[in-house]
């Protein structure tokens, strides 16, 4: 099994000198790796009694590490496993059932939320992570700052249905806090902590956003300190961490690959490699909830059709006019939405080119079974 994984430590707390807090109710071993009711609801009274949940922990080239109520495993990544459909692939986070004894993979649960994202480059759909509670956005109080891809992970965590929390680190290293602060007004339903990621006691305070039994993802560019703040946390060393470049504020990739890390009070963090294409694709709800100011301005604008530009009358144009509304953010907001209408449009093309290629298959399949027949 890889290193990667959180053999390093019992992974439910056995030999832990972690103890649960007055009122703090415990947790059995499948809560602590986020199994939840929803999950539960999905099983049949057999496949209660015969089947095994376990939990997608790391994704490499061959194999899943997995965690159940037992302990931890791999299984090896077959053609049952890997579908056409990309979202029908396991992904980090996902619950997958498994055939007691035999080890043999039944199906995938229902995910309660997934992330995904065009990926770069090869302009196709790219699972990045399931199951997940609530986001840690991490940025940093330096040039990595920046309310537009702010925006871009709003979007995507709102999408899912996933409580988004703002963390800015090295808090320590800047003169002027407040200058990030205020820029962040325009987010009063954001909850923003800052840190330093290298003090447990600075660290402290988000512990009562990595609640016992969810599951919570670190999402930020590199060298913001994600991985900081889960060896922070976690108490122990799980993952690598580097400096940035002081030139540009630029990380350098640390993390090479999702995993999830159970901690000592039951919660899970995912920490990911730092993502400097994120590419936004079936979010329109949250991209409607992240700029629901802009759609609530150009519900009043004189014309229906109105482009927001220089068109009478225009809402938008006057909120920006009297400094209610930063121009910045509508860029953004236009941005944005050429964006998801281009990559909607190519993961469209694609499926049904990929249609077409599968009836072109069917077909060929049924001629050749009507030659054997025919004994051609």
């Amino acid at each position: 099994m890889s290193k990667s994984l959180i053999s390093r430590r019992p992974l439910f707390g056995r030999g832990s000198s972690a103890v649960p807090t007055p009122g703090e109710r415990r947790l059995s071993a499948l809560q602590r790796l986020g199994w939840k009711p929803y999950f539960q609801q999905q099983l049949t009274l057999e496949e209660l009694n015969d089947c095994e949940p376990l939990r997608v922990m790391a994704v490499h080239r061959n194999q899943l590490d997995l965690a159940g109520e037992n302990g931890e495993r791999a299984l090896p990544l077959t053609p049952a496993l890997v579908s056409d459909d990309v979202q029908r692939r396991p992904t980090i986070g996902d619950w997958l059932l498994l055939e007691r004894g035999s080890g043999k993979f039944l199906r995938l649960l229902e995910r309660s939320s997934q992330f995904q994202r065009m990926a770069p480059g090869a302009r196709q759909l790219q699972m990045i992570a399931a199951n997940v509670d609530s986001v840690l956005i991490v940025s940093s109080c330096n040039k990595d700052f920046n309310l537009s891809r702010l925006e871009r992970y709003l979007a995507l965590v709102r999408e899912a249905g996933c409580r988004p929390y703002l963390v800015l680190t090295k808090a320590d290293l800047c003169a002027e806090t407040d200058t990030y602060t205020e820029a962040l007004h325009g987010y009063p339903d954001l909850p923003v902590a800052l840190v330093n990621s290298l003090l447990p006691d600075s660290v402290a305070q988000l512990r009562q956003w990595c609640l016992p039994g969810e599951t919570i993802a670190l999402l930020g560019s590199s060298g913001v300190g994600k991985s900081t703040l889960l060896n922070t946390l976690s108490g122990e060393q799980l993952a690598a961490t580097a400096g940035i470049r002081e030139d540009d504020s630029k990380g350098r990739h640390t993390t090479r690959h999702r995993a999830l890390y159970p901690l000592d009070w039951g919660g899970l963090l995912l920490d990911s490699p730092g993502m400097r294409e994120l590419g936004l694709v079936d979010v329109e709800q949250g991209f409607a909830a992240t700029f629901g100011d802009i759609g609530a301005l150009a519900g009043n604008c004189r014309f229906a059709d109105c482009r927001h530009d220089s068109e009478p009358g225009c809402a938008v144009q006057g909120a920006i006019e009297s400094g209610d509304l930063d121009e910045r953010r509508l860029r953004n907001w236009r941005k944005l939405e050429r964006e998801l209408a281009r990559n909607s449009r190519t993961l469209a093309e694609q499926r049904a080119g990929d249609r077409a290629l599968g009836q072109f298959y069917r077909e060929v399949q049924g001629h050749a079974r009507e030659r054997k027949l025919r004994g051609d």
